[in-house]
């Protein structure tokens, strides 16, 4: 199953107990040219065998405040407000996603984003999020 995680990429650089306990979460690169994925495992998935929606909320929260949050130097400090999401497709074990974010708006109050997590050219899921920004 290791084959499936794409070139370069890594246990992600920043965790928690949540993506500790969740595991396969992954990143590449740093600053504007971060990546983010997870590579699909039993633990991930509900009784029919398909990526629980829950993990996916997961990936898109951290995917998409990492990416932001690490877009700027320093790191903005970013705390989730809200996070939409619709689930558009389905992951199985040994599928790759990847966070793949549109360009963020960060204020000095309020910073928005939208991703998509893809598997191959597939959409699994698409998400929105608002975040606070805390004072540096």
């Amino acid at each position: 199953m290791e084959s499936a995680i794409p070139p370069g990429f890594g246990p992600i650089f920043r965790t928690s107990p949540l993506l500790d306990a969740l595991g396969s979460f992954y990143s590449k690169g740093a600053g504007a040219s971060l990546e983010v994925g997870l590579l699909v495992t039993e633990r991930h998935t509900n009784a029919r065998g398909t990526v629980h929606g829950g993990v996916l909320a997961t990936l898109a929260d951290v995917g998409i405040g990492y990416l932001m949050a690490y877009s700027g130097d320093p790191p903005h400090r970013l705390t989730t407000a809200s996070l939409n999401i619709d689930y558009t497709g389905t992951a199985r074990i040994g599928d790759w996603i990847r966070v793949e974010m549109d360009a963020p708006r960060i204020g000095r109050q309020l910073a928005f984003a939208n991703a998509r997590l893809m598997t191959g050219e597939r959409q699994v899921a698409r998400a929105s999020a608002v975040f606070a920004v805390a004072p540096a």
